[in-house]
């Protein structure tokens, strides 16, 4: 693949493979369990014993980072899915059969999209409450405006092509013209849109987690982690520091490996000629 021969892409994918196996297999290679608190060994420094330190209870940080990345992974991926499944749905109906539908979801979304993310999933969350449940739903509500545009002006530019007027012209349904032809050829630049978007999810689940709307206690989540460390910043730097580093370093190479895929794809070429 031509992504992973650039220095750049080669290196990102492979720390992004080395997130997902801790994400995945958090269980078999954590050293010790997340939740197991020993005041004793509280704000311990990175030592033998517990490479990353202890936080403020004694907990072993390093198991506890690499359980956070389940949490913050599962968050980023199921709520960017959320949004991608349902906006390309509203996106594709819309630019497709146009109309009364189209100026309506038109409307609801750029009304959504003059507002920051962040604002959105607070709001959302005020409403429902916090948790990860809570988390996944805003995040994903929060980024629904950007699929469904994104989706809608590929829809638009395609329906106007060659193949699709002689599809419909030999008697083709609606359904069979959005889901065999416009659909599937709208879908690249959307999907490299989703892995983008899933740092940011990563990021916009780590705020929620540090003003403690995330993932609720004993629950690992790299936010919330970063939260409890302020209040040991000057005693325990680490507590914040590497879950920081974590979350600043999972985004950074999602978005570089982003950007590889984005050149040797030539999306940016295609999303202006359309």
């Amino acid at each position: 693949m031509k992504v992973l021969r650039t220095t750049q892409g080669g290196v990102s994918a492979a720390f992004l493979i080395a997130v997902i196996l801790c994400a995945v297999l958090a269980s078999w290679i954590a050293p010790y369990a997340y939740d197991i608190q020993n005041l004793s060994a509280a704000n311990q420094e990175p030592s033998w014993i517990h490479w990353l330190g202890t936080d403020e209870f004694g907990r072993d940080l390093l198991s506890r980072i690499i359980y956070g990345a389940r949490t913050s992974l599962t968050v980023g991926v199921v709520s960017i899915g959320i949004s991608v499944l349902v906006g390309t749905s509203l996106g594709a109906a819309a630019g497709y059969f146009g109309g009364t539908f189209d100026r309506a979801v038109t409307a609801v979304v750029d009304l959504t999209w003059s507002f920051p993310e962040i604002l959105i999933a607070l709001i959302f969350i005020a409403i429902i409450g916090p948790g990860l449940h809570s988390t996944a739903i805003a995040i994903s509500i929060a980024y629904l405006a950007q699929f469904t545009r994104l989706t809608r002006s590929q829809i638009m530019a395609l329906k106007t092509e060659t193949y699709v007027e002689a599809t419909i012209n030999l008697g083709a349904t609606h359904g069979h013209v959005l889901f065999r032809h416009l659909i599937p050829n709208a879908l690249t630049p959307i999907l490299v849109a989703a892995m983008l978007a899933t740092g940011d999810a990563i990021i916009l689940e780590a705020t929620l987690g540090f003003f403690g709307l995330g993932a609720q206690p004993p629950t690992p989540s790299w936010g919330a982690m970063m939260s409890s460390g302020t209040a040991t910043i000057f005693i325990a730097p680490w507590i914040i520091i590497f879950p920081g580093l974590a979350i600043a370093l999972t985004v950074i190479a999602i978005n570089l490996f982003g950007d590889e895929v984005i050149e040797a794809l030539d999306i940016r070429a295609r999303l202006r000629d359309s």
